[in-house]
């Protein structure tokens, strides 16, 4: 498969384009500086590219199978993560070429808690707001959507650098949380979920989430 990634010098999309080269994808990673250092595989073709530019996204899902992005704006600058979501479909339209997106989990309803969502929740960090709610805003960009064939694709609760174990729950709307209540995934983890949809899609239009 000719897999294109946005954000791919990221912590999630480093880790995407990692699992892709090891299950024998050729991946082009999209780089928005490329003086830049960078840890992706040798074998990685990259290219320079912004999200936001309907253009530069016909251009590099030219001949592609699939456009995954990863993308994360900095702090203060939330309100980009729409920009790059327009971006996106206005130069996919018409393409063919199916969009993976990796988004947030602050719009997954709380198990038992009668469609209360995590970012809605007494205990939801203040500081996580912007980018919450911004990810909220992504996600209904993606819903109202209805030319390009996209997947959504929400992580647990808590998101770090960890192990890849191949070892995890899906689900769609509702956060996956432990015998303990706990919600969490690696990002190495979250990568495979990424690719074994990418691989046998079964999330089409729609979104869903994995946690352990």
């Amino acid at each position: 498969m000719r897999i294109t990634v946005f954000g791919a010098s990221g912590n999630v999309g480093s880790r995407i384009v990692a699992e892709a080269v090891a299950r024998g994808h050729q991946v082009t990673a999209v780089l928005r500086d490329p003086a830049r250092p960078h840890r992706l595989p040798p074998t990685v073709r990259t290219a320079t590219g912004d999200a936001r530019d309907p253009e530069d996204v016909r251009r590099l899902a030219a001949g592609q199978d699939l456009l995954v992005t990863a993308t994360r704006p900095t702090p203060g600058h939330e309100d980009e993560l729409a920009v790059a979501t327009k971006g996106l479909l206005a130069g996919l339209a018409g393409t063919g070429v199916r969009l993976l997106a990796v988004g947030g989990a602050g719009s997954l309803t709380l198990p038992g808690g009668d469609g209360v969502t995590l970012v809605d929740s007494p205990d939801f960090p203040a500081a996580l707001l912007p980018i919450a709610n911004a990810c909220g805003e992504q996600l209904a960009l993606y819903r109202a959507e209805t030319e390009v064939d996209w997947t959504y694709l929400s992580p647990a609760a808590l998101l770090e650098p960890g192990e890849r174990t191949g070892r995890f729950r899906l689900g769609r709307d509702e956060l996956v949380v432990d015998a303990d209540g706990a919600s969490a995934i690696s990002m190495e983890d979250l990568a495979v979920a990424l690719l074994d949809e990418a691989e046998q899609p079964a999330h089409r239009r729609s979104r869903f989430t994995a946690g352990y």
